[in-house]
């Protein structure tokens, strides 16, 4: 487990910048389990209020960020429609950093190199406050849905299917 002094985030100034109140959570994060499940636990929150950050790949559109809850798998083909494309398929990992700024287990929909064309799952509505990676691993915040929306310009719509997980749970 890894769990070092974090220094404030692109994602975090941002924030900041805009007067967002958001709350911080660290955590220990490990390289053999970087799911928002595993966020959630090591937070003592709900797995459907921490949400992954996934960027996919769209032949029209380019990069497209999908914000969608930990507990459940991001649906391609809804994200697809609602990016404009026919299909989309996930951004290869390697990939990533050089495209966003933020590496796998430390992507945030905020801060990201450029503005891309970002989603959130309509889910997040059911909640006050939803909580994101902060740009690092090991750090997340806590913010609201509709604040985070203004601040990446993101759409509500419904990205994401039940997964296996949740069905048993």
């Amino acid at each position: 487990m890894a769990k070092k002094k974090l220094s404030k985030t692109n994602a975090i100034r941002i924030v900041e910048q805009h007067n967002i109140a958001y709350k911080e959570y660290s955590y220990e994060w490990s390289e053999d389990d970087l799911s928002a499940r595993h966020v959630a636990s090591q937070l003592g929150q709900r797995d459907d209020q921490v949400f992954k950050t996934l960027v996919a790949l769209g032949p029209r559109s380019g990069p497209v960020v999908a914000v969608v809850p930990g507990c459940r798998e991001l649906d391609l083909k809804k994200l697809a429609k609602a990016s404009g494309n026919k299909k989309v398929e996930m951004f290869h990992v390697k990939d990533l950093e050089q495209t966003t700024g933020y590496i796998r287990g430390g992507c945030s929909p905020v801060g990201m190199k450029k503005l891309f064309p970002t989603f959130i799952d309509s889910s997040a509505l059911n909640f006050e406050t939803i909580i994101i990676s902060a740009g690092q691993r090991g750090l997340q915040m806590e913010l609201s849905p509709e604040d985070l929306a203004r601040l990446v310009r993101a759409t509500f719509v419904d990205l994401s299917e039940t997964s296996e997980s949740e069905i048993l749970s």
